[in-house]
């Protein structure tokens, strides 16, 4: 999800292990101790007719200030690891979400998990949170370990410094923490040896490209390959300050207006976006040729009001797109999937605002499956947490660093990785018709990495739906499958 610490060192922390003790379950949850104890739980479920046996931890790990020993954050994680593998070959998966402030049931029971949120009309708040078998699990290729950062599902902050806060939900912070808390988990249950793989969602694979760095620098542990959903590697492009943003949307505007499936369907929006769109944007509003040509191109392309488009130049915003495009229905579109319409709650009104029908809808039942999960199936002593599926305040005390949220990337960090390591691969997937992190912003970007040896080491995949395509099932199946590809290929 994409909603709009000291350097050196986890500030210093070091972190205690959470392991499934003897205490009681009453000791195990005691607020005054953090999160319980680590809980082990077998399970076995049914795969395409064959039965996949698996062991499931739910616990968390401790983080505690390297000299005073002061307690800082529990960082809550749900892991799944086939059983009868071998573990020092056996791939194994950490899972982030974005936000910031994402807890990580949306990769978890949207997509990955050996359990799954029945997707079929889950898109309303009052949908019954149904737990379903999960056909598209990854848990056949890879173990999985889903993390929660601090201020997300049951993790939490328990220091009460308002600095250590700040580091917490900042950039670097971040990373230096959570890569803390991999390293301990990989060292705790002995999978140090273990081909590791990040995967991360919006955010979360900005996050996920910063924590190889943060993994090889401060915590001697290597990164065998990144799998970015839907991300955000550089945050100017997606800020309309920057003309190539336009550029960007621009395709999966059209992408929705067409219905279009995949890119072959876009060839004629991608070559004028890359091309023509551009030298006419930047010859500025006072060419009044070029403004009616570009004015001309983008109406067609978007299927927008000539008159509107023309009254802004050809540079259409998110926001437009999404109440213009269906407002003689009265409906709004997701910027999560364009294709996805809700009501408009002011239709009458010049100006509106409205709660996402994907991600405002999704968030209630997804986070209630979870709470379910945890408490019902993996037997974590949770008591009545509440699992934070979506925290707008993390978001919005989210420190980006010098320059703020407009100037913050990760694209020279993944430079960074794939010279340094000729072993590192990259998935990079999106969906056709995300208006959050549109396609063919990562798309250019990419064309201005070299191929550091061999280009397919970094794959650039674009499926059906939106920025989590995952919600269709013919995406969340070659979501699988293109991953599947990505970790047998290393």
């Amino acid at each position: 999800m994409l909603a709009a610490i000291v350097t050196g060192g986890c500030f210093p922390c070091r972190a205690d292990d959470a392991t499934a003790g003897k205490k009681s379950a009453d000791e195990r949850s005691s607020p005054s101790r953090g999160l319980p104890a680590e809980v082990v739980t077998n399970h076995t479920i049914t795969l395409n007719g064959e039965k996949l046996a698996f062991t499931a931890r739910a616990g968390a790990v401790h983080l505690r200030d390297a000299q005073s020993d002061a307690p800082q954050a529990d960082v809550a994680y749900v892991s799944y690891e086939r059983a009868g593998a071998e573990s020092l070959s056996r791939p194994i998966a950490f899972v982030f979400n974005g936000g910031p402030g994402a807890g990580s049931a949306w990769l978890g029971l949207g997509a990955l998990s050996p359990w799954r949120l029945h997707m079929a009309n889950a898109l309303s708040p009052s949908a019954p949170p149904t737990i379903v078998e999960n056909a598209e699990s990854w848990l056949t290729f890879t173990d999985l370990v889903f993390v929660d950062p601090p201020g997300t599902g049951y993790s939490k902050i328990v220091g009460d410094s308002e600095d250590l806060r700040k580091r917490f939900f900042s950039v670097q912070g971040d990373a230096d923490a959570l890569a803390v808390v991999l390293r301990k988990w990989l060292t705790t249950h002995r999978r140090l040896a273990s081909p590791k793989y990040l995967v991360g969602e919006s955010y979360g694979s900005f996050r996920a490209v910063k924590l190889v760095h943060a993994l090889r620098e401060r915590e001697s542990v290597g990164v065998t390959g990144l799998i970015l959903i839907s991300p955000v590697l550089d945050f100017t492009w997606l800020d309309a300050r920057n003309l190539l943003s336009f550029a960007a949307y621009l395709p999966s505007f059209a992408a929705v207006t067409r219905g279009a499936k995949d890119r072959a369907a876009l060839a004629d929006v991608e070559e004028y976006a890359g091309g023509a769109y551009l030298t006419d944007l930047l010859k500025g509003v006072r060419d009044a040729d070029a403004l009616s040509r570009l004015s001309a191109r983008v109406a067609q392309f978007t299927g927008l009001n000539s008159k509107i488009v023309s009254q802004l130049g050809g540079r259409v915003h998110v926001k437009t797109f999404s109440r213009e495009r269906a407002r003689d229905d009265q409906r709004i579109l997701s910027a999560y999937d364009g294709e996805v319409a809700g009501f408009d709650p002011a239709p009458f009104s010049q100006d509106s605002d409205w709660e996402d029908p994907v991600l405002d809808t999704l968030r209630t039942p997804l986070g209630a499956a979870m709470s379910r999960i945890v408490t019902e199936k993996l037997e974590w002593p949770i008591n009545d947490a509440r699992y934070e599926i979506l925290n707008a305040q993390v978001a919005h005390q989210w420190d980006y660093g010098r320059g703020g949220r407009v100037n913050a990337e990760a694209v020279s960090d993944l430079r960074e990785a794939l010279a340094l390591d000729p072993r590192l691969k990259v998935l990079i997937v999106h969906g056709i018709t995300d208006l959050v992190t549109p396609y063919f912003a990562t798309k250019l970007l990419l064309d201005q990495l070299p191929a550091f040896g061999d280009g397919s080491r970094v794959q650039f995949v674009v499926l059906p739906g939106g920025h989590m395509p995952y919600v269709r099932d013919e995406s969340r199946r070659a979501l699988r499958d293109t991953a599947r590809i990505s970790v047998e290929r290393n």
